[in-house]
């Protein structure tokens, strides 16, 4: 798995290439968690990402209530739609903010 992280004034953007599973979730959930302490949104762009595992989804819903706790938010972009209809299907969706773009995303923190 690979991540690239640019850091910006409101939030940290994690862009990620490949599919978060059962042998790529835990280091999803780590590069994620190391970035709590920044005290801003993180913004998750998925515009590469192929699919998503229910391992990966309980990696993004844990980093997403430590976030939480301190009035931040992970933010999902450019998600493909076999992982939205993922997401619609196990009745997530709502909990997360969804941009289609990094402008629209960029642009609304």
């Amino acid at each position: 798995m690979e991540f690239t992280k640019t850091d910006y004034k409101r939030c940290i953007v994690v862009k990620a290439v490949g599919r978060f599973d059962s042998a790529t979730a835990g280091e999803l959930e780590k590069v994620l968690t190391n970035l709590i302490p920044a005290d801003k949104d993180i913004v998750l762009d998925m515009s590469d990402i192929s699919f998503v595992s229910s391992a990966g989804w309980w990696s993004i819903i844990r980093v997403q209530k430590e976030l939480k706790k301190k009035r931040d938010d992970l933010v999902l972009v450019a998600l493909n739609d076999n992982v939205k209809d993922s997401m619609d299907l196990i009745g997530i969706l709502q909990y997360f903010t969804v941009y289609p773009n990094m402008v629209e995303a960029l642009g609304n923190l």
